[in-house]
């Protein structure tokens, strides 16, 4: 009998169910997270209930809102708030992964800043985040390069992830925060970081277990020469593989990769047609 061949439509179909399984969101768990009258985050009901107990952090906002140090009125006096609220929730132990990064309190990234807080309090609190994701493309070939974070990752340890990819931390921009991040996680020089195309936005918002992930994922695509081999710098990436298309749907498929890496290896797999064949046509 012959064995049964997975198909990358099959795989694809896979993916999306994974993505579906690993990304819940109950709006009416959560409280819109408010600051002078905009939404920077969705906040959990129960992470709700603990700033109640700490006292003087949030304000009734109506419709299922609350404010966000409503006692605060200016840019430093509610970065000096959220310091302090940042220590006492990771003192606690409501938060994990101290990073010495401050990320914005904003609706937008475009938008002006209304306070920066510590990045391993951001999803505590469900604020808005954004980052940088880049697909490494080996020039001339169906291949790519994928990363596998470190083991001693506060999130997401072990598992697969784009070529390069980044947390973007207050004042920075989406190249700029690529670049940088090629550099440390690729060894992948400025010059050639540069020259990335932008492929759009992706948004993220799903449930985890330190509280949300609203994130909207700047994706790149980067050629890079067949001859180039990446090598990490940082210590945040255990080890680099190049690999094609078929394999990659697999880990994928299997839920060995990130969510937000899958989302944003998936849309150039599919912008380039290599999730529908597991090889280029043979010629006739």
């Amino acid at each position: 009998m012959a064995e049964s061949v997975t198909q990358p439509s099959d795989l694809v179909t896979a993916i999306a169910a994974g993505l579906a399984a690993r990304s819940p969101f109950d709006p009416a768990a959560h409280l819109r997270l408010t600051m002078d009258g905009s939404q920077v985050g969705w906040l959990p009901r129960a992470h709700a209930d603990i700033l109640r107990r700490i006292g003087g952090l949030l304000g009734d906002a109506g419709e299922g809102a609350v404010t966000l140090l409503p006692g605060c009125a200016t840019f430093d006096a509610r970065s000096a708030a959220l310091a302090t609220l940042a220590r006492q929730l990771a003192d606690a132990g409501h938060v994990r992964g101290w990073r010495n990064e401050l990320f914005a309190v904003t609706p937008a990234l475009e938008a002006p800043a209304h306070a920066v807080v510590e990045r391993a309090a951001a999803r505590f609190l469900g604020l808005l985040t954004f980052a940088s994701h880049m697909n490494g493309i080996i020039e001339g070939q169906r291949a790519l390069w994928i990363a596998r974070r470190s083991p001693a990752k506060a999130v997401d340890p072990g598992m697969w992830d784009n070529l390069v990819a980044g947390g973007m931390p207050h004042g920075s921009h989406p190249l700029e925060t690529l670049v940088r991040e090629c550099d440390e996680e690729s060894g992948i020089p400025p010059a050639l970081a540069a020259r990335a195309e932008a492929h759009g936005v992706i948004e993220v918002l799903r449930e985890i277990p330190e509280g949300v992930q609203w994130e909207h994922v700047h994706v790149y695509d980067l050629s890079l020469p067949p001859d180039f081999v990446p090598h990490n710098r940082d210590g945040e990436v255990a080890e680099h593989r190049r690999i094609e298309p078929p394999a990659l749907l697999a880990i994928m498929a299997d839920r060995a990769m990130t969510v937000d890496a899958t989302l944003v290896t998936l849309d150039t797999l599919c912008r380039r047609g290599w999730t529908t064949s597991a090889a280029p046509p043979m010629p006739a």
